[in-house]
């Protein structure tokens, strides 16, 4: 039945469904994973690489995290290439906005200008969805800390953990589960890595499959995002029992 009416993403099945778009949210399901937790002092994004090939030259940077602007960050799943082009839209609509009024953009409306423009692409013919799914972690004076998760069809919610890419079914319910209120930020790393191990396709959880990065607040008040570095993690994954200690070479 769908064949039909799945051509182009400006045509309505008769049960009311979108099809393409329903297509693009299918892709991002076999991406690697990422899962964000709201603490009571920052934000915790934790983003699971896929290592395609050891023959494949490691990125020096990040590959799952990006910085948007000093007080916003986001985690992705998909299609990367995708993510680029929205990223840099996100970043050029934050400098537009302190550029203008001289402080920085609220973090909902950054993500709602963001998928606006992804909402675009779902409405108008030759077009495709962005085949792309945000994390959005942030601060400002309005809300204080936040996260935000975002879809190709353009629709956005807060949550206090969420989760994107494969398996985020699983990782949900646990989060679910293990999630409350008050949590502090060392705990939600904690629970995201935990939950990160259980969902993961491979069995063993290394430094060099993940990626962690946090939005919090210095002690001056400024709005800090930190990206933690492969040794720091290892040591978390040993410290929270997640995976064996390198055996010392003699």
């Amino acid at each position: 039945m769908s064949r039909r009416y799945d051509s182009r993403t400006t045509i309505f099945s008769p049960e009311g469904r979108l099809y393409q778009v329903e297509y693009a949210m299918e892709a991002i399901g076999n991406a690697g994973s990422a899962i964000g937790i709201l603490s009571k002092d920052g934000v915790v994004l934790v983003g699971e690489k896929k290592v395609t090939s050891k023959l494949l030259q490691t990125s020096t940077s990040t590959e799952k995290m990006y910085k948007i602007d000093d007080h916003v960050a986001a985690a992705v799943a998909g299609i990367m290439s995708d993510a680029n082009i929205l990223i840099n839209t996100a970043r050029i609509q934050a400098q537009r906005y302190t550029f203008s009024y001289q402080e920085p953009m609220p973090v909902e409306q950054l993500v709602q200008s963001l998928c606006d423009t992804k909402q675009g692409y779902t409405q108008f013919g030759g077009l495709r969805p962005f085949g792309v799914s945000f994390l959005f972690a942030g601060w400002d004076k309005n809300y204080g800390f936040q996260l935000y998760m975002s879809d190709p069809s353009g629709n956005y919610a807060g949550w206090k953990a969420a989760a994107i890419g494969a398996n985020n079914q699983a990782a949900q319910s646990m989060l679910k589960q293990d999630y409350r209120d008050e949590i502090t930020r060392e705990e939600a790393v904690q629970l995201a890595l935990k939950v990160l191990s259980k969902t993961m396709d491979s069995t063993s959880l290394t430094s060099e499959k993940l990626e962690l990065a946090e939005v919090f607040l210095s002690p001056s008040g400024n709005v800090k995002y930190q990206v933690c570095p492969p040794n720091a993690l290892s040591k978390l994954l040993v410290k929270f029992g997640l995976t064996q200690p390198a055996a010392e070479t003699s």
